[in-house]
């Protein structure tokens, strides 16, 4: 089985913090190269999680994935942007 997920990096003080946005899974380095090493060690840690708890399908279909023939692909959007709002 394979799962394709989509990541975020993002500089915080002096590490790199990686996020996997739908399945809300993080995690940091020292370089990005690190912080993308240590997310795929948590992702794998997660999923490992749920497959022991028989949970994997239901986790992955409410969290916007789909189910195409062997592997789990995430939703991708039309479009994306920012938004700003005065609040």
């Amino acid at each position: 089985m394979n799962i394709s997920i989509r990541i975020e990096i993002f500089k915080e003080g002096d590490l790199y913090v990686a996020l996997s946005p739908e399945l809300n899974v993080s995690s940091f380095g020292e370089t990005i190269e690190d912080a993308k090493n240590s997310l795929k060690e948590a992702v794998e840690a997660f999923i490992e999680g749920c497959q022991e708890m028989g949970t994997l399908e239901d986790v992955l279909e409410e969290s916007g994935f789909s189910k195409i023939n062997n592997s789990w692909e995430s939703r991708k959007p039309l479009t994306e942007e920012d938004l700003a709002l005065a609040v």
